[in-house]
């Protein structure tokens, strides 16, 4: 018998026979439901390997009662869903999958602005909801983009191909980053600025921050009412790192104009929560990466992270 494996949602087979040929593997046999805390506490008992989504907790609990484990794969970039120090105690190697969905979250991102401040999701109702009678003027007029100034929060990888993005759009590129990033201010001729004046001064403000003590709650009622009037919010790195209610505030005081939101608080978001009710509000279900050639890349980089593991303890993306 091989090693053991866990995998918390089903994969296409295509992705998980290289590990099925070497391992004994185990999976969750829904693609669309979280796995019960109960029932992945139970799989873990004898699992070496472990294969998880952000929507699964892996933390002290977790690894008391996986003993044997090695590996943890995880199925995105981020891993705010894992406890790191809990992981190293437990002498339990944790992985990523960066880089693999750089470009796809970038489009989304940038998709997601265009979408918010040309009012495209109010348009295309307004269109299937046979609203659409005669032509006035200012029907369904949004905001221009093109040379207008865009603010990014956090010039990661994904940050600096927005930018590149936002250079195709003529506009004018901030960016606030816990360090310079050179290259960015030489090929796309970002300017580095303090906080409060990318807040100030950007027509668009892109959150693309990972969520850590310092980043959660960023974004509340003093920040929001430091934006222009115009301005337009885009959140697609981590929901906690808004204060919702503050938001929510903000949108129907007419502090700022819009928001673009693929992330939240607590997800899945309720369909009553009072964000999705604005018209202003452009929300999608946290699906930044979700384009199938980037999601296969992701679970094939998982596969390969967890098989190197049980090979020679070298896994591709460790996260340090």
């Amino acid at each position: 018998m091989g090693k053991k494996l866990f995998i918390t949602r089903k994969l296409p087979n295509e992705v998980i026979e290289p590990l099925q040929a070497k391992y004994d593997v185990e999976m969750w046999d829904k693609e669309d439901v979280v796995i019960p805390r109960h029932v992945l506490l139970e799989k873990v008992k004898d699992a070496e390997g472990l294969m998880t989504m952000l929507s699964e907790k892996v933390d002290e609990e977790l690894f008391q009662h996986a003993p044997k484990l090695k590996v943890v794969a995880n199925m995105a970039v981020g891993y705010d869903n894992i406890d790191i120090q809990a992981a190293e105690r437990a002498n339990v190697i944790i992985t990523n999958t960066p880089d693999v969905l750089t470009e796809s979250t970038a489009d989304l991102t940038f998709s997601l602005l265009l979408a918010t401040a040309r009012r495209m999701i109010e348009a295309a109702e307004y269109v299937k909801n046979n609203q659409w009678k005669s032509w006035s003027p200012l029907l369904l007029a949004g905001h221009d983009v093109h040379r207008k100034t865009i603010g990014i929060v956090g010039m990661g990888s994904i940050g600096e191909v927005v930018a590149k993005r936002a250079k195709g759009f003529d506009m004018h590129i901030l960016y606030y980053n816990r360090s310079r990033k050179k290259r960015a201010e030489e090929e796309l001729h970002a300017q580095y600025v303090s906080f409060e004046e990318l807040v100030s001064q950007s027509d668009f403000i892109v959150c693309l921050t990972p969520l850590t003590t310092e980043t959660k709650n960023l974004f509340t009622k003093e920040v929001f009412q430091q934006m222009k009037p115009s301005a337009i919010f885009v959140n697609a790195s981590r929901g906690p790192v808004v204060n919702e209610d503050d938001l929510y505030s903000a949108l129907v005081e007419g502090e700022i104009a819009g928001a673009g939101l693929d992330v939240f608080s607590e997800e899945p978001i309720s369909g009553e929560h009072p964000l999705l009710q604005l018209k202003q509000v452009v929300a999608l279900p946290h699906i930044g990466s979700a384009t199938t050639e980037t999601r296969y890349k992701m679970m094939e980089l998982c596969v390969q992270n967890i098989d190197r593991v049980f090979s020679d303890g070298t896994p591709l993306t460790p996260v340090k």
